[in-house]
């Protein structure tokens, strides 16, 4: 039997959506349906103090005016927590998570002594400090212990990607010092659990792949096909997002709101007059043409990576 294409839409309810929320939702949902597979909706909530009570009913009602409902009942990542405590479980039983006392403040201070710059928004590399144990410190947050080497993969838009993810994040958490489940470990164990085989997310969030994959062999998950798309700016050239005030989506008229999403996912069917259901099915047939599957849709082995080690540099 061919396996089943399962994708799936995965909001933070921090508010409502706005209009490159729904780029993203739409090109999971056509990629699903031009292969006659199942879209879910994941409520990713886990982060419970930055989500209104509520938004998560606000998300499903905007996606629902623009005909896009899910085909099973939505998942909500803050009923998920004994699910994420298994997983790191599983990963500390495995000697690859160990508990972390280092405050930003500490690492920070350890990279400016190796003589590293820190830009204002750069990614603070974890410097491996408590890899060894805490040192009669208290635990704050738990790690991953990243394996060295590059990890190559193959992004089904973006072309051939890697990352060495030792280097270029360092041992990422997996639970903050706060309590809450961090966004790596909560996506792949639900990934995972929801049968997901293809992502399909904005081109913001591909950097996050490799973290992802990394989580996902240590886990032995298997790793889903990735498809990271175009992204809605604003004004000021920066992306739309909610941290920089994005509008709520405007589904006064929800074919209009459609059409605008279709035409920044570059397709010919924003020219078309009809009803959201409609414009849906057609973009979808356009989608299968444009964007067909790979070959490996029909193979049980989804994405090929592979780690290789890292060069080493010349003494």
């Amino acid at each position: 039997m061919t396996p089943r294409v399962v994708g799936r839409f995965a909001p933070s309810p921090t508010g409502p959506l706005h209009a490159g929320s729904l780029v993203a939702a739409l090109a999971s949902w056509l990629d699903v349906r031009a292969a006659g597979g199942q879209w879910l909706v994941r409520i990713e909530d886990a982060d419970a103090p930055r989500c209104p009570p509520g938004m998560g009913d606000v998300v499903l009602a905007q996606l629902a005016a623009c005909s896009l409902r899910p085909d099973e009942a939505p998942c909500w990542q803050s009923r998920r927590g004994d699910a994420y405590a298994q997983a790191l479980a599983a990963l500390v039983a495995k000697g690859v998570a160990y508990p972390c006392a280092c405050t930003r403040r500490d690492i920070e201070g350890a990279l400016a002594a190796r003589g590293v710059a820190l830009a204002r928004d750069a990614e603070r590399v974890y410097p491996g400090t408590c890899r060894a144990g805490l040192g009669g410190r208290n635990a704050r947050a738990w790690r991953l212990r990243v394996p060295a080497g590059t990890l190559y993969w193959q992004d089904r838009r973006l072309g051939a990607q890697q990352q060495d993810v030792a280097t270029a994040v360092g041992d990422f958490v997996l639970r903050r010092a706060d309590g809450l489940w961090a966004y790596q470990l909560a996506v792949v164990v639900d990934d995972a659990a929801q049968g997901v085989t293809d992502v399909v997310r904005g081109e913001d969030l591909a950097d996050n792949t490799a973290r992802q994959i990394v989580l996902q062999q240590a886990l032995g998950l298997p790793t889903p096909r990735y498809w990271h798309g175009p992204l809605v700016l604003a004004a000021d050239g920066h992306k739309l997002s909610k941290q920089n005030g994005a509008a709520a989506l405007d589904l006064r008229d929800p074919a209009a709101a459609v059409r605008e999403a279709l035409a920044v996912l570059g397709l010919q069917t924003a020219r078309a007059q009809a009803p959201p259901a409609e414009l849906l099915q057609q973009a979808a047939a356009e989608w299968g043409h444009r964007w067909p599957l790979p070959a490996a849709a029909h193979n049980p082995a989804l994405l090929q990576v592979s780690l290789q080690d890292s060069p080493k540099e010349n003494p």
